[in-house]
């Protein structure tokens, strides 16, 4: 027997919300599916993967995918090349974010509503594949490390975040009285703002962090030293550009190897590069949640 005072939902919503689970968990498993066969085909043997047998535990358990790869001399210099990406880019970006962003936030700033107006413009309009390569070459950075550092160093949405932070965290009576104390900008910044700033910080590390380790397609056009690859690039190579030579004259089972084992490889680089990102996440998720909430309310 319920009790008197218990509110009874109606009906309708137990109804609508068995719905939303149902529809929740529906998404949930066509999301988690594809990375959990991707994981169980690079722990299965190559004869399991090339057959299809594998559809959600591994098959005949092997590490002979992840052997290969960390036995790849390509493999290890694309991965230093793009943690250095990663770690060096996200520094530049955080940093010149931070100096384009701080000074927009404060209403005292001479010409703020023009640079931002300006700022806008570069979100709707693009000058272009050929503008663009040709501007990083009058700059002498083809084939180089600052190809995939400088050109994409600041993005506009990470600015609007870290601006808005700014001005919802860091009033203008705080920067005052730090003046009246004898406190100077740069000491103010580097005090106050930069402690303060933790969270922003979390969350526009992540964002460039990702962006930087999965890019490929600048260094596609601006790198032509092998050398210099940054992981993507090669993994594009192993998944896109390799494939079985039937010129050769060989037995069907020496082709179901060799193609098994580029299977193998594919799967398990693909998890191999995805391990930075998955262990950086968790670390920052809950301040990723707030600065991105901050930047969808008020701009």
């Amino acid at each position: 027997m319920a009790k008197s005072g218990a509110i009874q939902e109606p009906l309708s919503d137990k109804v609508l919300l068995t719905v939303i689970y149902i529809v929740l968990f529906a998404v949930l498993a066509v999301v988690l599916y594809p990375l959990i066969y991707i994981v169980s085909s690079s722990f299965s043997s190559p004869q399991a993967v090339v057959a299809g047998r594998v559809w959600f535990f591994p098959v005949e358990p092997s590490l002979k995918g992840y052997s290969a790869v960390l036995s790849n001399p390509r493999i290890w210099s694309g991965y230093s090349n793009s943690l250095f990406y990663m770690g060096v880019g996200t520094l530049i970006s955080v940093f010149l974010t931070f100096a384009l962003a701080y000074p927009l936030s404060k209403k005292t700033f001479y010409g703020r509503t023009l640079i931002m107006y300006l700022i806008i413009v570069t979100m709707i309009f693009s000058g272009g594949l050929i503008p663009y390569y040709l501007t990083v070459k009058s700059l002498g950075m083809i084939d180089t490390r600052w190809a995939l550092l400088l050109p994409q160093a600041v993005a506009v949405w990470q600015v609007f975040i870290a601006k808005t932070f700014f001005q919802e965290t860091i009033p203008d009576e705080l920067n005052e009285a730090a003046e009246i104390d004898g406190c100077s900008d740069l000491r103010f910044l580097w005090s106050i703002v930069l402690p303060l700033s933790k969270p922003v910080i979390a969350v526009l590390s992540l964002m460039y962090a990702v962006t930087a380790w999965n890019a490929y397609f600048d260094a596609l056009i601006f790198l032509k030293n092998v050398n210099l690859y940054p992981l993507q690039l090669i993994l594009r190579e192993i998944l896109i550009q390799n494939s079985v030579d039937n010129s050769m004259m060989v037995d069907v089972r020496t082709m179901e190897a060799r193609q098994g084992m580029k299977d193998l490889l594919k799967f398990s680089l693909i998890v191999v590069s995805s391990l930075p990102v998955l262990i950086i996440y968790p670390f920052v998720q809950k301040h990723f949640v707030k600065g991105v909430m901050i930047g969808s309310l008020k701009g």
